[in-house]
């Protein structure tokens, strides 16, 4: 008879899968082996044109990691971290050791509430400005995760990023492949278990399925507030770092009851990545473009059983 694992670690899984992920594909599993988990990159969910080098896996994995933290943290555990992508074990991404009892702070309470609440923003945002102690609670978020929040508007770096949006989606238009795998995670009901709905990523300008675009015509107005997710270097572990950076950004967003949505497309072809690089050098290397603002409630986007992504040591096959 299988014993059932503790409490903690299948409200932490749970927690986990609540990270988000490009077209919703969930590219994570999740092995325990005793007080130890391990996260693990799932490579058949890496987007191979989008992701050939599963960068935005990684900091899907990441954001998933800080989760799978913040939820042992609240319900009062020692966690211990070890970021272990290794050239001979690539898709072992982390290991968490599992300590005795502490007391969780405020903060990781509310954090860990507020997962379950986090989406993405797909509808216009409301014309209303980001106060400022919102954007301070944000950089100081980044910070303690050990990355930057480089918060911009309107003006040279956010023309500097619009122009290499446009350049990514006129690229991806002229990419059969990369419509073919848009098509492949486009699910018709909102009740499949990964890939994202047909109006989530509407066509834009380009003919193809467009995730966002800040300089478009905002309906309800409104300056935006963009923000850019860097650390000081890349690589595997620095993917999983800023992927931790990420996370604790969304959920410090959703606390202070704003909105989120994604700027994904530069990063989703080499030529426009390169260019984002460059557009951010004087900082340091971006992983994710984010913007902030208000918006309405939405339905959260479905994810896999916990069976599917939670396997112990004995059972896991990697």
């Amino acid at each position: 008879m299988k014993i059932p694992l503790p409490t903690h670690v299948d409200q932490a899984v749970a927690a986990a899968v609540r990270a988000p992920s490009p077209l919703n594909t969930q590219p994570w599993r999740f092995v325990v082996d005793r007080g130890r988990i391990e996260v693990w990159l799932d490579r058949a969910r890496v987007l191979r044109i989008a992701d050939p080098d599963a960068r935005e896996a990684r900091l899907s994995c990441g954001a998933a990691l800080f989760n799978l933290i913040i939820s042992l943290r609240s319900n009062g555990k020692t966690v211990s971290l070890r970021l272990v992508p290794k050239p001979e074990e690539p898709d072992l991404l982390a290991e968490l050791v599992i300590g005795g009892d502490r007391f969780s702070s405020p903060e990781e309470r509310k954090l860990a509430e507020v997962v379950f609440r986090r989406h993405t923003n797909r509808r216009p945002f409301a014309d209303r400005p980001v106060p400022v102690w919102a954007r301070t609670t944000l950089r100081a978020a980044a910070l303690v995760e050990g990355g930057l929040l480089e918060l911009f508007g309107r003006g040279d770096r956010a023309n500097a990023v619009a122009r290499v949006l446009h350049r990514a989606e006129a690229a991806q238009a002229r990419n059969g492949a990369f419509q073919a795998e848009v098509a492949l995670w486009t699910r018709r009901t909102a009740h499949a278990p990964d890939g994202v709905q047909a109006p989530t990523r509407p066509p834009s300008p380009h003919g193809i399925p467009a995730q966002e675009s800040f300089i478009a015509a905002e309906p309800e107005g409104g300056e935006p507030v963009l923000g850019a997710v860097l650390t000081a270097a890349g690589g595997p572990a620095a993917d999983l770092r800023a992927g931790m950076v990420l996370q604790r950004v969304l959920l410090t967003a959703t606390a202070a009851g704003l909105a989120t949505s994604f700027v994904g497309r530069p990063f989703e072809t080499p030529e426009t990545r390169a260019a984002m690089d460059r557009v951010f050098a004087d900082l340091g290397r971006p992983h994710a473009v984010l913007r902030f603002g208000y918006g309405r409630p939405a339905a959260m986007t479905a994810r896999r059983p916990i069976g599917e992504v939670l396997f112990r040591r004995s059972e896991a096959s990697l």
